[in-house]
């Protein structure tokens, strides 16, 4: 009797043991063992808020239209699109999206600091990220994908490159990569 006892204890240690491993293991906010592109639905304002701050006012994200990238080590580079349409007619064009970096990027030979920026995709093949007070601190060329299967406003897909990604709006895109 006491050996039959001893062994169900133990048979329900292991079997709990064994589901809280698996647990773990499924855990969706422990880091990927490789880089993972996040959609909107993988991305919740617990991680991107709804509301962000830009240039002494607060505008609502479009939560459809978020994404980013999770690297191997949790890092996070998340990007959305806003609603500007309270902002004076000179940020307006500029200020379309919103981008939270934890590591510094390199983009177009440029260094981008970790930090929250806005940024938009302009006329002429134009990108900018400005500063929370609306100061240009990064400008590169943007391409025009006509290749490009489904566009959609916002989206991160992967570049030819290891841990090369380009952020799209549409049709346009700039490439960035985590800078060392």
């Amino acid at each position: 009797m006491r050996l039959r006892r001893t062994v169900a204890v133990a048979a329900i240690v292991m079997v709990t043991s064994c589901l809280i491993c698996l647990a773990g293991a499924q855990n969706p906010v422990a880091a990927p063992a490789t880089d993972t592109i996040l959609r909107a639905s993988d991305v919740t304002p617990r991680i991107f808020p709804a509301t962000v701050f830009f240039r002494g006012q607060v505008a609502g994200v479009q939560m459809d239209n978020v994404g980013g990238v999770r690297y191997a080590d949790g890092k996070l580079v998340l990007a959305g699109l806003v609603d500007s349409s309270g902002y004076a007619s000179q940020y307006r064009q500029k200020y379309q999206g919103y981008l939270i970096v934890e590591v510094p990027l390199e983009i177009a030979g440029q260094t981008l600091k970790s930090g929250a920026y806005g940024f938009g995709f302009l006329d002429n093949d134009k990108f900018v990220i400005m500063d929370l007070g609306g100061n240009d601190v990064v400008e590169s060329a943007s391409v025009h994908d006509t290749e490009i299967q489904h566009p959609i406003p916002l989206q991160f897909i992967g570049s030819p490159g290891a841990g090369a990604y380009r952020l799209y709006h549409g049709r346009d895109y700039v490439q960035f990569h985590r800078a060392y």
